[in-house]
């Protein structure tokens, strides 16, 4: 018959008095991100579309350069060696900003590891979504009013992160992480698009938008410094004929993209707030003027970082940072539209035995349902899904079945001599 084991009280205080390794807040970060560099660079979980980045702009503007530099002893000298340096110029802008804008914190908040402390917490049921204390009759509201310019804003309460989101943030479901005035995530860059890292940005597309005119001005010219007519010319010259299709195809891309931040960057709108709030229906609260918002993006000093990935952390901090919820009454229970944060149920072993999670070890059936309570007192033993997932219930009950009915044959046996 299969055992049921739980851990005792002696049993978690050895475990809890060993000392924990002592490890970095980025190796132990809940977040999609990747780290390089023990940390130094942060990454998006789709950081490899960098390579295909790289590819799209590397290839034509090396495949320019090296055609200026083998026609540099056709040509006039002093229109040549300008042409190529200008252009090795604006190739090592335009990687450098990508990366820029990909390898650093774009401005991740700090996740906290239980519900903050509220004076607009109101009592209510406990079917609410959010439970503070196990008697659980205490709500978090989703949303505060902060003012802003003397305008009223809303500020929602992040799930994941247990926060209430400043002004302008938002949570990247990408990335899993809110992140401080959050405009979007880039897919070209594999990064979060927001408060630190998007003067970068718009320094990577503004590069690349005039890197794709000047590689397309400079093949057309040499097309025609080439031949008597043009159609002789692209005969002669693929290179540039293809280099012309190519920026020609791509400048509407990142051109467009360009002037619409630019229009974001004038009006102080965030692409998430141009499509969800459309400012131009209603008063903008950021706005402060055209000349205001741009000196606000270009000439302000980009802020800290506010989590140091490089900082050191232990066992305790590592369950802090990662979120986990302790089976302790004082922490009590967190509860996310109805559902359960931690994986629910047991989990039967290779040698059988049954594993509980611990948070469902020394549980407070205070508040629930009757049915999950054995009936009248006595040792009927329906289990509800809520502990017990649909394919152990049937084991379970045939374990304690069994039971029963060896505790029963012990009893009848007990009592012969009894009625004797």
């Amino acid at each position: 018959m299969n055992k049921v084991y739980s851990w005792s009280s002696s049993s978690r205080e050895a475990a809890s008095s060993t000392k924990p390794l002592p490890r970095r807040i980025y190796q132990v970060w809940k977040g999609n991100n990747k780290f390089l560099c023990g940390g130094r660079l942060l990454l998006g979980p789709d950081a490899a579309s960098l390579f295909l980045t790289s590819i799209l702009i590397g290839c034509p503007a090396i495949a320019f350069c090296l055609k200026m530099l083998t026609q540099i002893r056709a040509v006039e000298p002093c229109f040549g060696y300008p042409v190529l340096v200008v252009g090795v110029i604006l190739t090592l802008m335009d990687f450098t900003f990508l990366f820029m804008t990909s390898g650093g914190d774009p401005g991740i908040i700090p996740r906290n590891t239980k519900l903050p402390e509220s004076d607009e917490m109101v009592k209510a049921t406990p079917s609410m979504e959010w439970i503070h204390s196990k008697s659980l009759n205490l709500k978090i509201p989703r949303t505060k009013d902060v003012l802003i310019n003397n305008i009223s804003v809303k500020v929602k309460f992040c799930d994941t992160c247990l926060l209430y989101r400043p002004p302008r943030a938002s949570h990247c479901s990408i990335c899993n992480n809110c992140v401080q005035r959050f405009d979007h995530h880039c897919p070209w860059v594999g990064q979060c698009i927001a408060l630190r890292n998007y003067p970068f940005f718009i320094c990577f597309i503004t590069s690349s938008t005039l890197l794709c005119i000047y590689v397309f001005i400079f093949s057309w010219i040499n097309l025609l410094r080439q031949g008597p007519t043009l159609l002789n010319a692209m005969s002669h010259d693929i290179i540039s004929v293809v280099l012309i299709f190519y920026c020609f195809i791509v400048v509407w891309f990142v051109g467009g993209l360009t002037v619409f931040h630019f229009y974001l960057i004038c009006t102080n709108q965030t692409t998430y707030e141009n499509f969800r709030y459309r400012y131009e229906k209603k008063e903008n609260p950021f706005s402060r003027g055209m000349f205001r918002n741009v000196k606000e993006l270009f000439f302000s000093k980009i802020p800290e970082p506010l989590v140091d990935f490089r900082a050191w952390t232990t066992e305790e901090a590592e369950e802090t940072v990662r979120g986990s919820i302790l089976s302790d009454a004082d922490m009590g229970f967190i509860f996310s539209n109805g559902k359960f944060d931690l994986d629910m149920g047991g989990s039967f072993g290779k040698d059988g035995v049954t594993h509980i999670p611990s948070i469902l070890q020394n549980f407070d059936h205070v508040g629930m349902d009757e049915s999950v309570k054995r009936k009248g007192g006595g040792r009927d033993n329906k289990f509800h899904t809520f502990l017990f997932p649909p394919e152990l219930e049937s084991r379970f009950t045939k374990t304690t079945a069994g039971a029963e009915q060896t505790d029963g044959h012990d009893e009848k046996k007990e009592t012969k001599p009894n009625a004797r």
